[in-house]
């Protein structure tokens, strides 16, 4: 199935990318149950408190609902990361919201946090309860909720013991002012109710944050020094941009919403770089942005990435990316006689001291 779902890609890309998505999402949810591949023992990775058995992983945005997380995990993924899910049901924004950027293997998405709700990606990931692979769950708000950490906190206690791990997604471009919860003291608040939420309902499951690569340095550092004070378990960078490179080529450039795929690249593993060096080992990262080779994977990690994650980059180079990606990894750490975890920050210094990507 994977391999005729790679053949299709072509004509995949002659539709609509949402209804493309979708037909995807259907292919893959007929697929039955089978296990994971088994990974070389080089590749595992502990972080959070769990055993991770490679580094890469599916972002948030590829599978809304919770309805084919196995799927996933049997094309090869490490984990998988279901949502972005809010409380309550909502449309999202006005479609078209998805666009393709050929040119410069990118998309760009305004969808706006459609979702199904709490109620059917619950009843989904109950029904695969007991089977093995790490699913994380993204949570989020409503675009008219009146106290949205409110709605992080009924994320939390309706996902309690159904996640391997949870992320408050705050750094969504596409629901107005759901950034402003990155501002130091509206984060500071969210924090500490979503951890409260976390520490009754669903003790010892990993909470971490994903956060925008549109961030100034000196913002930030308050993000970082809230995480840290707060003691979550980890951070993921990033989330799109709402920027434009002016390498930018296709026609679809000019539509609002957030950018991702390779143009991200840049940006994102730089804010990456930034990140590791504040966090000083407090917790562990997760770099994603623009993650298509086994060559901007290994660049991510030595970025400071114990963990990654893809999503736009399918788009183009079909679900075979993962264990390309993977076997990649594998015969560089041969070569190099080395593991990922002497690989992970290696380079953050230094890029941290080159000029910012424009």
């Amino acid at each position: 199935m994977r391999a005729l779902l790679d053949l299709a890609l072509p004509f995949a890309r002659l539709i609509d990318p949402e209804t493309a998505h979708g037909l995807a999402i259907s292919a893959l949810s007929r697929l039955p149950a089978g296990p994971a591949p088994a990974d070389d023992p080089r590749l595992a990775v502990d972080a959070f408190g769990l055993r991770f058995p490679n580094p890469v992983g599916l972002a948030a945005g590829f599978d809304k609902e919770a309805e084919v997380p196995d799927a996933m995990l049997g094309a090869g993924f490490g984990f998988v990361e279901v949502g972005t899910i809010t409380p309550r049901p909502q449309p999202g924004n006005p479609r078209p919201r998805n666009f393709r950027l050929v040119e410069d293997r990118a998309v760009i998405n305004r969808y706006g946090f459609n979702s199904g709700g709490h109620g059917p990606a619950k009843a989904r990931l109950a029904a695969r309860r007991g089977r093995a692979g790490i699913v994380g769950v993204n949570v989020g708000a409503n675009k008219d909720s009146s106290d949205r950490a409110a709605d992080y906190v009924s994320g939390i206690r309706a996902f309690a013991g159904l996640a391997s791990y949870f992320t408050a997604n705050v750094s969504s471009p596409n629901t107005p002012g759901l950034r402003d919860l990155q501002e130091e003291s509206a984060l500071d608040d969210l924090l500490a109710r979503v951890i409260a939420a976390r520490d009754e309902a669903a003790p010892g499951i990993p909470l971490l944050l994903k956060i925008a690569p549109d961030l100034a340095l000196a913002h930030l550092d308050g993000v970082v020094e809230v995480a840290r004070r707060r003691r979550i378990d980890g951070l993921i960078v990033s989330n799109t941009t709402i920027s434009r490179p002016p390498t930018l080529r296709a026609a679809a450039k000019s539509e609002t919403g957030g950018l991702s795929g390779r143009p991200l690249f840049a940006l994102s593993t730089r804010m990456l770089a930034e990140t590791y060096l504040r966090v000083d080992g407090a917790f562990p990262l997760i770099g994603v942005g623009g993650i298509d080779s086994p060559q901007t994977a290994l660049a991510k990690i030595e970025a400071g990435a114990s963990l990654i994650q893809l999503y736009s980059s399918l788009v183009y180079e079909g679900l075979g990316l993962a264990e390309r990606i993977k076997a990649g990894l594998v015969a560089h750490l041969a070569r190099e006689k080395t593991t990922l975890a002497a690989l992970t920050g290696r380079n953050a210094a230094a890029l941290a001291r080159e000029p910012f990507p424009g």
